[in-house]
């Protein structure tokens, strides 16, 4: 195995589940051409896995064997590395406020970085690039509402905003209630309803 080979897998087992590396950070050792080469032998012997151009992460080694990394690992990962906002989508949150039963078949979230999708073994992932009201209040309870509520639609969001009313603590709802000038029209008004009535 060549000395470029071996840095770069020492560098990626010294990171936490779900660690990208990127070709930028081993020029020091080689050209670019070499270290993309590298990169992708790695990748092709099983050793890395390729998440997208220009992105590899470890195969996790756990208890059950390899499998790829968790993808909120490799979220958490993105958002530390380039310091975006990445955030489950509306079907995800909703499902995980209990204001439906379906589970997303797909994993898509929101991200304020460029769209662009993952690939972690046989799981895809898809990062879109999110309206700036859609990753209001990032991950907190009141941001899942917000998310989930665009989600229902206006035909659902009113029951669901009752159903809310109850799940939320205080200092949530009165978040979701603070948001309402960056909401969409329709989403402000079930809100400030949900508020007058609440």
């Amino acid at each position: 195995m060549s000395h470029l080979a071996e840095n770069i897998l020492s560098a990626a087992r010294t990171m936490p589940e779900g660690g990208l590396l990127s070709p930028k950070e081993f020029l020091h050792l080689g050209s670019r051409a070499a270290v993309d080469k590298t990169l992708s032998r790695l990748a092709l012997e099983g050793q890395l896995m390729r998440v997208s151009r220009g992105a590899y992460v470890a195969p996790y080694q756990g208890r059950f064997g390899v499998r790829p990394p968790s993808t909120e690992s490799v979220v958490q990962a993105i958002e530390a590395r380039g310091g975006e906002t990445v955030v489950a989508n509306g079907a995800a949150e909703a499902n995980a406020l209990g204001l439906t039963t379906q589970v997303p078949t797909r994993e898509v979230f929101f991200t304020s970085g460029p769209s662009r999708k993952l690939q972690l073994g046989n799981r895809c992932v898809e990062l879109k690039h999110g309206n700036r009201w859609q990753l209001l209040l990032g991950k907190r309870p009141a941001g899942m509402a917000i998310r989930a509520l665009d989600w229902l639609g206006p035909e659902a969001a009113p029951a669901a905003i009752k159903l809310l009313r109850t799940k939320l603590s205080e200092p949530e709802w009165a978040a979701v209630g603070s948001a309402r000038a960056m909401l969409p029209s329709w989403m402000a008004k079930v809100v400030s309803e949900g508020m007058t009535h609440g």
